[in-house]
């Protein structure tokens, strides 16, 4: 099979789209893009338009200079969460049969202002540092047993050994969901990111996957409520009223499919460049005050999250031709590697200061979960650097990444001196 047809097939080129803003890209299975996935991005930044059409995956707009993905995520008018229109899922389920299965949606980052801070404010409390900061001892109590296992081994896969249950494990717990299950919950948040197709009926499918994984539970805290955020979430009320079995799905998928892959990536990102920077880890083990610092420049260096949106009108954007219900992708990877914002941006700069990144993305949709996201790295690192003697990657098993709304770390293998 030659390079070219592991590419997803190129569409038509709608007549608005001029050839100096065409740009050949697949963002799920560009050969290069898989290989070295930040390495790709700087060579985007330099060879292609800052904001770009690509015919694949269905043809989108990929908006890859921080100006563009900064006023972008702002614009919410413009540019749309609601990949599917609000007013059109409403009018569809409208049309339903009574007994049709109950159609899950992501509130609120599948949502535009005003209707977002309508669903997003109850849960504000939820994700402060305040209650983000009582998981602290049992975040670290796990790293811990993770890297304790693995130690005297000499070697590991990163990615199954620690950076895929720890993040997991914690966000399910603090749900309430079954942490035993935690694989076959990683397998349907997986199926959903790296999904390529823009068919309304199979992403409601995919949802509906998640929701039925997690209607037991969230049934069962409605009786029976614990100390979690299934139970807390049904004592929150929206608009006044309160939480319904619907609300409480929708909040539900959301936070499943945010939380369950998002945190793993960032680990795997991270570790992978301490374990090819052996003075790197010298000067953090020497400092360990230093770690959150470096957590920051990680996050700008590997940013890693494509979010969708749909342009609600027509609109000349940083000089490019626009139409109403193109796709285009906020492509924070490339906005936070853009040199006209961070100087020598492909050099990882622990002590870089100056304008922060935007790794949680900009505006009205930054990421709710981000403290938890900060905390769970940072004790990754204090834990890895601390536990485990200096490593470096495995040279005879290469890193292999993947595609998509996420650049993902599928294979991170590591070893040291036993």
């Amino acid at each position: 099979m030659t390079e070219e047809a592991t590419l997803t097939a190129a569409v038509p080129t709608p007549a608005h789209i001029t050839e100096s803003v065409f740009y050949d890209f697949d963002m799920f299975y560009d050969p290069a893009y898989l290989a070295d996935p930040h390495k790709r991005i700087q060579d985007l930044l330099e060879n292609a338009p800052p904001v770009f059409w690509t015919p694949r995956n269905g043809g989108h707009w990929m908006l890859v200079s921080h100006t563009a993905n900064f006023e972008a995520a702002r614009d919410t008018e413009t540019f749309s969460s609601e990949v599917i229109p609000h007013a059109q899922i409403e009018a569809i389920l409208s049309q339903l049969p009574a007994d049709s299965p109950p159609i899950p949606r992501a509130y609120p980052i599948n949502l535009d202002p005003p209707l977002h801070a309508k669903y997003r404010q109850p849960i504000q409390g939820v994700f402060s540092p305040k209650a983000i900061n009582k998981l602290k001892e049992s975040i670290r109590k796990l790293a811990g047993e993770l890297l304790d296992e693995i130690v005297d081994k000499g070697a590991c896969e990163f990615m199954s050994a620690v950076a895929q249950p720890l993040p997991v494990k914690v966000f399910l717990k603090l749900l309430g969901l079954p942490v035993e299950k935690f694989q076959t919950y990683s397998a349907l948040v997986k199926a959903h990111l790296t999904a390529t197709s823009g068919d309304a009926g199979e992403a409601i499918g995919r949802l509906q996957e998640v929701a039925n994984a997690m209607r037991d539970t969230i049934l069962a805290r409605r009786d029976d409520p614990r100390d979690d955020l299934i139970s807390l979430l049904w004592t929150i009320e929206i608009d006044g009223q309160p939480a319904t079995q619907q609300d409480i799905e929708n909040y539900g998928v959301l936070m499943f499919i945010a939380g369950l892959d998002t945190v793993m990536q960032g680990m795997g990102h991270g570790v992978r460049h301490l374990a090819m920077n052996p003075g790197l880890q010298d000067e953090l083990r020497a400092d360990p005050s230093l770690i959150s610092d470096a957590t920051e420049e990680l996050l700008r260096r590997y940013t890693f999250t494509v979010p969708p949106r749909r342009l609600n009108r027509d609109i000349v954007f940083e000089g490019v031709q626009m139409k109403k219900d193109d796709r285009a992708m906020l492509f924070l990877p490339g906005a936070d590697l853009d040199p006209n914002e961070f100087p020598d941006s492909n050099r990882f700069e622990l002590n870089r200061g100056g304008k922060p990144h935007i790794a949680f993305n900009a505006g009205p949709h930054r990421c709710l979960g981000s403290h938890l996201a900060r905390v769970e790295l940072n004790i990754l690192y204090e834990e890895v650097l601390a536990r485990l003697p200096k490593f470096h990657l495995d040279p005879e098993r290469p890193v292999k990444f993947s595609g998509g709304h996420i650049i993902g770390v599928q294979e991170l293998y590591l070893a040291w001196d036993k």
